[in-house]
């Protein structure tokens, strides 16, 4: 359990080592800074890391009693924040609310596989009843987030968590959808029973009615480290759809897209005000990149985006190896966590816990990202028509790169 300033607790005579996954015992880095810097050095470099939104320090919102009630009996981290954006004259605020969910697994890898979903099934209830309590509108999971993330062994058998688009884990977040009013995204390992049983890494976007409005399947998969991911689905084929809900456009990028600029690119292009990133990756590899990439996508293209990375580290029953001249080990390595929004107009809030399960809150009125185009000019300044010529040249075998070469550059002195 956490104390107020995000560190956890300590052991008698504050001995006891921090928890795995903590900064020196701290939740994240904004909380480490908050308890060791002034308030107004801790003002000056929240501002640094994390921008303005209008001129302004995001703003912390209240929760229900009920929200932080179920946070401390179910000891998971809650945090919510407000995007605003200018008032016009011509338009009303266009306010929602949107939640990101992560989470560790609940019970060991070798435990039987029914009881290892309904586990994680029973532990994101009270969280999902937490965003419900506090009116979310919007709501997204981590990757694959019925299972442990399993594709490092490269052993078959944990394709049994694979499940129709209106399976198991479907239909239980249509019920929840339904009781709350609320659009939720759950990214599912996916067996297309209609083509052959083909699996798929998968997102389903459920309505607030409770209805499936849509899927999207993962265009980019990692073939890096541990991630051997390739052994159980390809790329998707679903393109860059988005969604259009009750509450607003919403595209989801699936985890190892985010590095892909112009996966960003084809989500803005078809309109989405919101794309979500639902991750699993670790710490040794991917850390660096995470604070930025995200941050990077909402201002390049005008929409908000929800950041989602489960926690903790999954130990698998065997060994294995992938290749990087590393002995065998039965772990990919510490998940970190440290969901987070960002915003098109670069503010961006702090993360949830690196260690702890959360749930992170926003309030983004979604005029913001009108208001940034026409401010950036981005869409208008962009040079599409050079884009496409080049790329259509390089899809060519006889490509050639546009490359101009000092004609002194060999020429002896």
């Amino acid at each position: 359990m956490a104390t107020s300033n995000g560190k956890a607790a300590q052991g008698e005579e504050g001995k006891a080592p921090p928890p795995a996954g903590s900064i020196g015992g701290y939740e994240s880095l904004h909380r480490l800074l908050e308890a060791n810097l002034s308030p107004q050095l801790f003002q000056e470099a929240s501002r640094l890391l994390l921008g303005l939104n209008c001129a302004q320090p995001l703003e912390a919102i209240s929760l229900p009693d009920a929200t932080t009630a179920l946070a401390e009996t179910h000891n998971f981290d809650v945090q919510a924040f407000r995007f605003s954006a200018d008032k016009e004259f011509l338009r009303q605020p266009r306010v929602i609310r949107v939640g990101l969910i992560q989470n560790s697994i609940a019970v060991p890898t070798t435990c039987h596989f029914a009881d290892q979903k309904k586990a994680i099934m029973d532990k994101i209830k009270p969280v999902i009843d937490a965003a419900g309590a506090s009116g979310v509108n919007i709501l997204c999971l981590q990757e694959a987030w019925t299972m442990p993330f399993a594709f490092c062994t490269r052993e078959k058998r944990w394709c049994e968590f694979a499940e129709p688009v209106d399976g198991e884990s479907t239909q239980f977040l249509q019920e929840l959808a339904q009781k709350y009013n609320m659009v939720i995204v759950s990214p599912i390992l996916e067996r297309d029973v209609k083509h052959g049983e083909t699996i798929w890494n998968t997102s389903v976007v459920i309505g607030n009615n409770g209805n499936i409005i849509g899927i999207h399947r993962k265009n980019h998969i990692p073939r890096v480290g541990d991630f051997n991911e390739s052994t159980y689905y390809m790329e998707g084929n679903t393109g860059h759809p988005v969604f259009e809900t009750a509450y607003g456009k919403i595209g989801v990028n699936i985890c190892y897209g985010r590095h892909h600029p112009l996966n960003w690119l084809a989500f803005g292009l078809n309109g989405a005000e919101i794309v979500f990133n639902p991750s699993a990756t670790v710490g040794e590899l991917s850390e660096p990149m995470w604070p930025i990439e995200a941050r990077n996508a909402a201002i390049a293209n005008s929409y908000f985006v929800g950041s989602i990375n489960r926690v903790g580290t999954e130990v698998f029953p065997n060994p294995f190896t992938s290749g990087d001249g590393k002995p065998q080990h039965a772990d990919f390595g510490h998940f970190y966590g440290s969901s987070h929004f960002s915003a098109p107009d670069a503010s961006c809030t702090p993360s949830l816990s690196r260690y702890r399960d959360g749930l992170i809150i926003s309030d983004m009125d979604l005029n913001l990202c009108r208001q940034i185009k026409d401010k950036w000019a981005f869409r208008m300044t962009a040079r599409y028509e050079m884009y496409a010529s080049l790329l259509s040249e390089y899809l060519k075998p006889d490509f050639k790169p546009q490359v101009i070469v000092d004609p002194l550059i060999n020429k002896k002195a």
